[in-house]
């Protein structure tokens, strides 16, 4: 658990939590600006087109990621009846998150590229900078996952919605609860079930970047 750091080594615990931070509103952030870019002004209107992380964090969001590893943040509003593109629009809204993580593996990636050498895997900025890199890594592959409410699941009803309408329809209704679910089951049981998702990708950013084995 993330909160047991703050307890036996706090510094290291706020560069992490930072990180989080960062990674989650800039996400969320990206979502509104990307339907703000298309017509609809509604996530601006409610205070969420800033990169202030108290529009964008979710209070038990926070509290479930500090102890038990797993959590979110607040949902980006929009309509989408008010993109321009109607066929499109909404796929670029969700997309526009996992792009937005992408945007800064590479961005502090390369960063950490190039200071890694010099300060060393123990020293707090490069820490923090592998946090950065590794979360985002996280965010971008865990929403792409087609499962209402992930962003991936725009895609999949782009894909599917006029061939297989009736598969659509079951993952609106259950997805959900299936996610739910699998989060449950790797809770439970102590197994990574996203982890076989999720792994291998880290460890090509790893080897990409040479991130420090900090996760």
């Amino acid at each position: 658990m993330l909160i047991s750091l703050l307890f036996t080594a706090p510094i290291l615990f706020f560069a992490i939590f930072v990180a989080l931070v960062v990674s989650i509103t800039f996400h969320e952030f990206c979502h509104v600006l990307a339907a703000r870019l298309q017509g609809d002004t509604t996530g601006e209107r409610m205070g969420r087109l800033t990169l202030n992380p108290l529009a964008h964090l979710d209070l038990w969001g926070t509290l479930a990621i500090l102890f038990i590893g797993f959590g979110w943040g607040r949902p980006a509003p929009y309509n989408p009846y008010n993109l321009k593109n109607q066929k499109y629009g909404s796929v670029l809204v969700a997309l526009a998150g996992p792009a937005s993580n992408l945007f800064l593996i590479i961005f502090f990636g390369l960063l950490l590229k190039v200071l890694y050498p010099i300060f060393g895997p123990m020293n707090y900025l490069t820490i923090f900078l592998a946090a950065l890199v590794g979360f985002n890594g996280v965010l971008m592959v865990f929403n792409l996952i087609p499962i209402p409410p992930l962003d991936g699941s725009h895609l999949l009803h782009l894909i599917v919605d006029r061939r297989w309408p009736n598969v659509s329809r079951f993952v609106d209704i259950y997805g959900p609860q299936i996610l739910l679910g699998l989060v449950f089951v790797s809770l439970l049981f102590n197994i990574s079930i996203f982890g076989y998702i999720i792994d291998p990708i880290l460890s090509l950013i790893n080897r990409i970047f040479g991130i420090p084995g900090i996760f």
